[in-house]
């Protein structure tokens, strides 16, 4: 069975060698990513005060209700509804939500597992890494989270008055080129959407890619997006995991990140993963590394870890370097007791500063030259 999983995986894998790929990536505003921010915000909250906190929040969010669940254990004392009431209000939201929290204590079960050091899930996580760019992503990644954060910077630090929280950018790559960049934006009702693409255009697009011919550029291609957040969709913690991670370019084992402690391997594991792939890539034995891993619950021990290049070569054999997947070794390795999740929860958890599964432990076997010379 392991061997049919290992096949499969590199198969896909392989399948990221497309001349053509399109990835895409949403706003702090979009209504998915604000329960994730309010997940994580509230995961936060537990682990400043108790680092041991065993946190599952899922937050769901439709015209005018926001509902809190899940299940928590800790010794902390969290205002979940102040939480996501303040966060709410700092993404740029002014409408009047009615807030509903219903959490329980997480299963006597599943804690008797995790209590000896064992697994919280079973699952299948992966990590990836690439030379292609500095932040060790897909250069089209790269680009569709920064066209998204930039909507962002515009709103808040250039007081680009039309602009409101919800938006979306997509981006298509052919042949390592560029081929269509798509960006919408919620807007005020009185501007108009000549004057949008102009100033995203100059401000946002150019800045990022220079020369823009050749490229197709689409903004608001449905010609008016005054009604964003809650008000105009729902959203849910955990429904954008393509997003949070590599875009669909490489399997995902479909487990999300926000709201959970790093006792659930869906989150520890997966950031381990990317860990190990990226040290393999500095280290030079890999243009492309793809790391698997999967758990039983309650066990420590993952059933099956591998490491694959872009030969599809085993090469956790040819590293110097040892590195230890159960999950109580991943949680002191990477620190993931501290308070660093809400600046996870929108633009992606991968190919930011500062995050200790970003960190390169070893020596590079090459410098990385920077992605864009203008970034957000």
């Amino acid at each position: 069975m392991a061997d049919l999983i290992i096949l499969f995986e590199l198969f896909l894998f392989m399948l990221y060698k497309s001349d053509t790929y399109t990835v895409e990536s949403v706003t702090s505003g979009h209504p998915d990513k604000v329960c994730d921010q309010i997940s994580d915000a509230i995961l936060d909250a537990c682990l400043e005060q108790d680092p041991y906190s065993r946190v599952a929040v899922e937050t769901f969010g439709s015209h005018g209700l926001l509902v809190i669940g899940g299940e928590v254990t800790t010794k902390a004392n969290v205002d979940y509804e102040r939480i996501a009431r303040d966060l709410y209000r700092s993404i740029g939201y002014t409408d009047r939500l009615k807030v509903i929290v219903h959490v329980a204590e997480q299963s006597g079960d599943i804690a008797q597992g995790v209590d000896t050091g064992g697994a919280g899930d079973q699952g299948i996580m992966y990590g990836y890494a690439t030379d292609e760019t500095s932040e060790y992503l897909p250069k089209g990644v790269v680009l569709v989270h920064n066209l998204t954060k930039g909507l962002e910077y515009l709103r808040r630090k250039e007081g680009v008055a039309w602009l409101r929280p919800d938006g979306k950018a997509q981006v298509t790559v052919v042949d390592g080129e560029f081929k269509t960049i798509l960006v919408s934006c919620q807007h005020v009702q009185n501007v108009s959407q000549k004057e949008i693409r102009e100033t995203l255009i100059e401000r946002l697009i150019t800045p990022l890619v220079g020369s823009i011919t050749g490229i197709e550029v689409l903004v608001n291609p449905t010609g008016l997006f005054v009604q964003g957040g809650f008000a105009a969709d729902a959203g849910l913690t955990g429904r954008k995991i393509i997003v949070d991670t590599y875009g669909g370019l490489v399997p995902h084992g479909g487990g999300a990140f926000s709201g959970k402690d790093a006792t659930k391997v869906d989150r520890s594991a997966a950031y381990m993963s990317r860990f190990v792939a990226k040290q393999f890539v500095a280290e030079g034995l890999a243009k492309e590394c793809l790391v698997s891993v999967a758990y039983a619950i309650g066990r420590a021990e993952p059933v099956m870890v591998e490491a694959l290049n872009e030969k599809g070569e085993n090469i956790f054999k040819k590293s110097s370097q040892t590195y230890d997947f159960r999950p109580r070794a991943i949680i002191e390795r990477l620190g993931l007791r501290r308070p660093i999740f809400r600046k996870t929860a929108a633009y992606g958890h991968f190919g930011k500063k500062g995050l200790p599964w970003e960190a390169i432990e070893v020596a590079p076997a090459k410098e990385k030259e920077k992605s864009f010379s203008f970034s957000f």
